[in-house]
Order: structure tokens, then sequence, then C-alpha cells
């Protein structure tokens, strides 16, 4: 598991403080570290010696700047290794699709069965829709699972596109012209084709997606796979790129616990770019695939822009302005605003996702969270407050032990947890009053960097969530 690695290069860069440079002798024990958590990933041993060998390469004699140390300086070259090899050396235009062709744009998906190539044709669908705006029309020419017909058209309308209809009684190369005959009459600009699969490679399918291929002449062949496959994503990957030609990978379940290592290994053996990544079920758990940012989730560094992009689709930027300007000018933050922050969490998605974005040191607080759980206990937040009077709300200090039994009685919740709630509510109100001063060191010292005590709230977790452990 890729976590081993960021533990590992924490190490080294504690094992070698005061050293100069990287040299000959102090270099060999650290690229051991990096071998170790490289094979324990599952990377493909091909790959890991390439990695090694590009990174002794570029670290012999590496001066060190500034305040840094050696290990640091190591550091910094295995991150800038990792990021080449994942894609980092590609341009954007060649890490995205390629739909400049005379409509419809065919997008033909292939590879094995629970890889998610379905759940992903209803992501990728959505991604079209609302980052490109074309017309989006998806077919199943997988007729051997009635089951996986149905689901892509439940998949397509969440995504807000159009499904084609297909039944297992018709030949895939029958379905497939159909369903071009239909996007050209009805002017789509994409036609997404999800193809059958099989738990393991055999000729039969195969040959079935070589010829829906060599039919469909698409626009883009993304192989889709599992990042959890481990060492089999070699082999598959290879056999997939022997019979296709393959335009780009699409790494599905990213978010799982050996993120990082099919990665290395898929797109070592096929030389093609990974051009999306998925996470968890939710059509909303996918994304483009940016090298850098998982070279740094993979060193244990995480992926902050991307927490970033995350979090702003979901806050509304003019309340939060409203509540900063309410702040500044010495209105008190009350339970209104409370729960308006706690309603805008509610709709940020799937927490785990977010979650795997944290820097290493920040994931074992959170990696207990479970999203049910943290859903569940927003509900029951927001109930708490919504069962208070607005007056109650404006002046939390009226609620005394009679109104917190009328409160707990209207949300169906024991008395506790309204004293948890607005215990929680203080030390929101504190950090509130520390950033009008300007007091942010103060603010996460009281933060406890998550590690130790962190927000306040989810057992020492986030705020708002009454009751939850880590």
């Amino acid at each position: 598991m890729l976590d081993s690695l960021s533990q590992r290069l924490s190490k080294i860069v504690k094992t070698m403080r005061g050293q100069a440079r990287l040299t000959e002798s102090n270099t060999k024990d650290m690229l051991r570290e990096v071998r170790l958590a490289l094979l324990e990933a599952d990377v493909a041993l091909p790959v890991v010696r390439e990695v090694l060998a590009r990174i002794k390469e570029k670290a012999m004699g590496v001066e060190v700047v500034g305040s840094l140390n050696p290990g640091q300086a190591l550091v910094g070259v295995v991150q800038e290794e990792l990021t080449a090899i994942i894609g980092g050396d590609l341009s954007p235009e060649e890490r995205s699709l390629n739909l400049r062709v005379q409509p419809p744009a065919v997008i033909l998906l292939a590879g094995l069965q629970g890889a998610g190539k379905t759940t992903t044709a209803g992501k990728l669908a959505k991604h079209i829709v609302e980052t490109m705006k074309k017309k989006v029309l998806t077919v199943s020419c997988d007729v051997y699972r009635p089951a996986a017909i149905e689901q892509l058209r439940t998949v397509t309308e969440q995504a807000g596109a159009t499904w084609f209809p297909s039944t297992t009684g018709e030949k895939p190369i029958d379905i497939a012209a159909a369903a071009v005959a239909e996007a050209r009459r009805r002017f789509y600009d994409v036609l997404i084709v999800d193809t059958a699969g099989r738990l393991a490679i055999d000729e039969a399918m195969m040959n079935e997606v070589a010829e829906l291929n060599s039919y469909l002449k698409p626009a883009e062949t993304l192989f889709v796979i599992d990042a959890m496959l481990g060492q089999d994503a070699v082999n598959t990957a290879r056999a997939f790129n022997e019979k296709l030609p393959l335009t780009g990978i699409i790494l599905t379940k990213a978010d799982g616990d050996s993120r990082g290592g099919a990665a290395l290994s898929v797109r070592h053996v096929t030389g093609k770019p990974i051009k999306f990544m998925g996470t968890a079920e939710k059509l909303t758990g996918f994304e483009p695939f940016d090298p850098e940012a998982m070279a740094s989730r993979i060193l244990g560094m995480g992926d902050i822009v991307g927490l970033v992009k995350d979090v702003t689709k979901s806050i509304d930027i003019e309340q939060a302005q409203k509540l900063a300007e309410k702040i500044k000018s010495g209105n008190r933050f009350d339970l209104s605003d409370f729960r308006a922050q706690l309603a805008q969490m509610n709709g940020m998605g799937d927490f785990s996702s977010i979650l795997d974005k944290l820097p290493a040191q920040f994931q074992q607080a959170a990696s207990k969270v479970s999203d049910d759980d943290v859903k569940k206990n927003l509900r029951r937040t927001l109930g708490i407050i919504d069962s208070m009077t607005p007056l109650e709300r404006r002046k939390p200090e009226l609620i005394k032990a009679s109104r917190k039994k009328r409160i707990a009685a209207g949300a169906g919740v024991p008395v506790q947890e309204v004293n948890r709630l607005l215990k929680q509510f203080e030390q929101m109100q504190d950090m509130m009053k520390m950033m009008k001063k300007g007091g942010l060191s103060r603010m996460m010292r009281m933060f406890g960097g998550l590690t130790g005590g962190g927000f306040p709230g989810l057992g020492g977790g986030f705020p708002g969530f009454p009751g939850m452990k880590r």
C-alpha cells in the first residue's frame, strides 16, 4: 500500500539530517525503502526497476539547497519521477478527450467485468454533459447481462444524458449500428458504448470488443481498469493493449487501499495516458487524471488542489461572503449560520473521496469516518437545530433545561445530543472570533492539527457530527 511510501520517506528525511548532498552510500538505503514501498503497493517489478533507475540517475550528486536536507531532496526527486512516469511528461491536450471529429464522436469503453465500466459510462456522460456542454447518447452492447443494460439506463438518466435501448437477444454489432444511426438522426455530439466484460481475459470477449472497435472506428477507445487489481493489472493491460488501439485509460476505485500501484503499472505497460480517475459509486466521484496530484497522494502529500475544487463546487460563495461580512462587522455567529454551514457540508457528496485527498498525516484520524455515519449525524444535527425557534437560534443562551427537553423531543434525540450540539456551536463561535481577530495560529492550535484533537465535534473530528467516533 502506497501509504507506506510516505512513512518510509518520512523516516529517510529524519535519518539524513545534516548531510550536505546525496551520495552513492546514502542514496542506497533510501532507494531500498522506495523499492520496498512500491513492491508493497503491488507496482509491477519492471516498473519498480525503471522508477528506481530514473530516481538514482537524477538523485546522485543533487546539491542540498537552503534548508533542505538530502532526505527532502530525494523526496523531491521521487515525486518528480513518479509524476513523469504516470503521465506528467504529457501535455494536458494529450490527457484530455479527443472529440474533434465529425459527430457523433464515439467513445468505446473496454475492460474486465467488475472494473466499473457501466458506472464509468454514466460518470463520463455526466462529465461531458456538464463540463463540455455536449449532447450525449449511451448504449450497452453487453448482451450477456440484462442487469448491465438496466444499470446503464439508470446512470445515464442520473447523468442528464440519453439512453439507447438494447436487449440480450440482439448482436452487439447490430446494437452499435442502430445506436450510431440514432445518434446521427438526433444530432448527438457523443455516443458512449459500454461493452461486455468477463471475470478474466478470454478470446471470445477480446474478439467481440475488437470487432466493435473495427466497426465503430471510435474517437476514443478507453481501457477501464480497477485500481485495486494490483499485479494482475499488468497482464490485463497488456492483453487489451495488444488487441485494441487504445487511446487512454480510466482508473476506477482509486479511493481504495492500493491507490497508485495500478496507475504506475498500467501507464508504463501500455504507454497510453490515464485520462480519468473514478472514486466511490456516486456519479460525482469522477475527475480528469492529474499526474502531479496523484504523485503527491502516492507520497502522502495529499491532493490539496483537488480537495479545494471538490469543496468549492459545493460551497455557495455568495452565502460565504455574507457570513464573512457579518462576522467582520461584529455581528455574532448564530445557530442559523451554523445550520447553513452544515447544510452546505451535507451537499458535498462522498466524504470518503474528499478525506482521501488530505495529506497522510491527517488521514489516520479521518480514516474511520464513513459516509453513512457522516450523513446520518448531519441529518440528526440539522434536525436538532430545526426543532429550535427562530429566537433560540439567534440567542442560544436562552436554551436552558426545559427548552432542551422540548428540542430533544422535537428532534427525536436524547437531551445529551442537544448539549453536545450546543457545545460544538460554542467552539465554532470561538473559532469565528479568532478569525475576526486574525488569530489563525491560535485557531490552528485549537484544531489540534486534526491528528490529535481535530475539528470539534466528530469525537474530536469535524464540527457538527455529535457522537462520531474516530
